[in-house]
């Protein structure tokens, strides 16, 4: 990983859409702060566009596309995304899949679930589950006491044994059933609603228009694909947990690193 400080004007000039993860991306310790809300705002009057992408859920992302300066959201790992329109008042939403499939899907998670919490000591269902349509979000440090890593690698065996795809998170470990991530979403939300074609392996510095900002395990497919891959200083956190790592990492943690790389794209583009 090389230091944010080596991404040159002219690459950062070119960028006009910014993918980035929220907990502990453009959070820091849970919270939102006024430096990375106003990196929100200087980004969209910059003309760039910013797209969240999370495993929070449903109802998080509804808000979120509704009152934030976003071009829409990629919620719940890459399950949907959301863009509201704000001339037409009309939110509208991409599902993986129909609401049939989505409640058969509920039941088998919390078979699942009720398994993790009588085997790992301390875990819990996140605060959020309620608010969450295609997956399982496993506590392991947001509302209970941190556990340590044997136990996140034990919540995550017994999602696999279930057949589930799992990913940590910074506080939780997701789980879902079905082939499909963050960078799925993307493509598609890219492809249907933005126009821009994504910044895939080999892509010429000229025709990079895409970021992705990220800092922990669940952010890796990201990683690997896209050429103007950042994380934020706490991605280093993580790294024994990271088979790809993003190409940049920002001098700062959380949302004073997403502000670090707004404040170097905005500048590029002013110049």
């Amino acid at each position: 990983m090389q230091p944010l400080s080596e991404l040159s004007a002219d690459r950062a000039r070119g960028i006009d859409v910014v993918f980035c993860d929220i907990d502990d991306t453009l959070t820091t310790e849970g919270r939102l702060s006024p430096a990375a809300f106003a990196a929100l705002w200087q980004l969209e009057t910059a003309g760039v566009r910013v797209v969240p992408v999370t495993g929070r859920p449903a109802g998080w992302c509804d808000l979120i596309a509704r009152q934030w300066p976003v071009a829409g959201v990629v919620g719940e790992n890459g399950a949907f995304y959301f863009r509201y329109q704000p001339r037409e008042r009309r939110l509208i939403q991409r599902f993986l899949l129909d609401a049939m499939a989505r409640s058969d899907l509920q039941r088998r998670l919390q078979t699942v679930g009720d398994r993790i919490l009588s085997q790992v000591p301390g875990a819990a269902l996140a605060s959020d589950q309620p608010y969450r349509i295609h997956d399982l979000a496993i506590d392991f440090c947001e509302d209970v006491p941190r556990l340590p890593p044997d136990a996140v690698d034990r919540i995550v065996a017994l999602f696999q044994e279930a057949g589930a795809t799992a990913k940590v998170s910074s506080i939780h470990v997701n789980g879902w059933f079905g082939d499909y991530d963050k960078l799925g979403m993307v493509q598609r939300m890219a492809a249907e609603v933005l126009d821009v074609a994504l910044d895939g392996p080999g892509t010429a510095d000229g025709q990079r228009r895409s970021c992705y900002v990220g800092d922990s395990p669940n952010d890796e497919p990201a990683f690997r694909f896209f050429e103007n891959a950042v994380g934020v200083a706490n991605v280093q956190d993580h790294l024994d947990r990271l088979q790809h790592r993003p190409a940049f990492v920002t001098a700062h943690r959380g949302g004073e690193g997403f502000a670090e790389l707004a404040a170097a794209i905005v500048a590029a583009r002013g110049r």
